[in-house]
């Protein structure tokens, strides 16, 4: 007798796979293409104010993959994270208001003002974990929160509107679609740039410190710089999100530094995807539509979208683009 021997696969199913292995590429570059046409569609049909609304989803969704660097990939739970977005923010409307509109001025004040502020609160916060470290970012953020308040100068607790908004290589960020693309293409970078963290030898460094930082202090990895690091990098790039933030709205209020807003990052992380490259970007299109959407139908938004943070919290462990990646994983058994 002959063995039985395994039928050969047939041609379809290496081209299935191949069709399998290129569709999230290709829903990538559509997801492109869409938020690339999406001002001139909205032109088109007569609905400007959503770019707007667009504009807004981006600054926070880069503000969110932030703090997405430091608590899922830094393992870091920071609520004073949007005081950074906050001191951005004021750094630029600051330069504004004494008739500086040099957008690449406003980009190196707000980075190196923001990298400074976060240096110094990372330096004393990372010396402690786990409460400690909440409640100390936490402390910070309501410091600066009162700082910004008593700014006389600046608006005080009424905040400071601009007039002008920042110029960049003589792009206005008054006009609506400069602003946006701007802000689509920063978006993009950070994505790019934290696509290709984490399987470099520092975001495998970073990643063993997050799931057990004994065992990689033990190791030899210098933990506490590596965690500084990640922190002023993730600070910084929220303070950007704030300068575009107060391009975008024209005015910058201390409100924008209080932990509420810390908040309202953490669950724009958790609804996407904690640890996740696009999870950020989900939850701030997630809940801001939400908020969108509801807010005409009733003032109290809030307490539905807490009915949907708590199913995703419950029923998807991964948030939404860990439900999107299990059901992926179904299709193709």
């Amino acid at each position: 007798m002959t063995p039985r021997t395994r039928p050969a696969a047939s041609p379809a199913h290496p081209r299935s796979g191949v069709r399998f292995n290129r569709a999230p590429a290709l829903a990538l570059a559509a997801l492109a293409l869409a938020a690339i046409a999406l001002p001139w569609l909205l032109q088109a049909l007569g609905a400007g104010y959503y770019l707007g609304v667009a504009s807004r989803i981006v600054i926070w969704a880069i503000a969110a993959t932030s703090l997405n660097l430091v608590l899922g990939y830094g393992g870091m739970v920071s609520l004073g994270h949007a005081a950074f977005m906050g001191v951005g923010g004021y750094a630029t409307a600051v330069l504004v208001s004494e008739g500086i509109t040099n957008g690449g001025a406003h980009l190196l004040v707000t980075v190196a003002v923001v990298a400074l502020t976060a240096l110094v609160i990372g330096a004393i916060s990372l010396r402690t974990r786990g409460v400690y470290f909440i409640m100390i970012t936490l402390a910070f953020a309501q410091m600066l929160f009162y700082l910004a308040n008593s700014m006389k100068g600046y608006g005080g607790d009424e905040g400071l509107t601009i007039r002008a908004r920042s110029l960049l290589f003589g792009l206005d960020f008054k006009n609506g679609f400069v602003l946006y693309y701007v802000a689509l293409a920063v978006l993009a970078l950070t994505l790019t740039a934290l696509a290709r963290f984490v399987p470099s030898r520092l975001g495998r460094a970073v990643l063993a410190l997050r799931d057990d930082e004994v065992r990689a202090e033990a190791l030899g990895f210098a933990t506490y710089r590596l965690k500084l690091i990640v922190f002023v990098v993730a600070a910084v790039i929220a303070g950007v999100a704030g300068a575009l933030n107060a391009n975008l709205q024209g005015y910058v209020s201390p409100n924008a530094l209080h932990w509420t807003q810390s908040g309202t990052l953490l669950v724009m992380v958790i609804l996407g995807g904690v640890g996740t490259v696009g999870g950020a970007l989900v939850g701030a299109a997630a809940l801001l539509l939400i908020e969108e959407a509801l807010s005409a139908y009733t003032p109290y938004w809030q307490f539905w979208t807490g009915w949907v943070l708590l199913a995703v919290v419950l029923f998807a462990r991964g948030g939404i683009v860990g439900l999107v990646q299990q059901a992926w994983r179904r299709v193709r058994r």
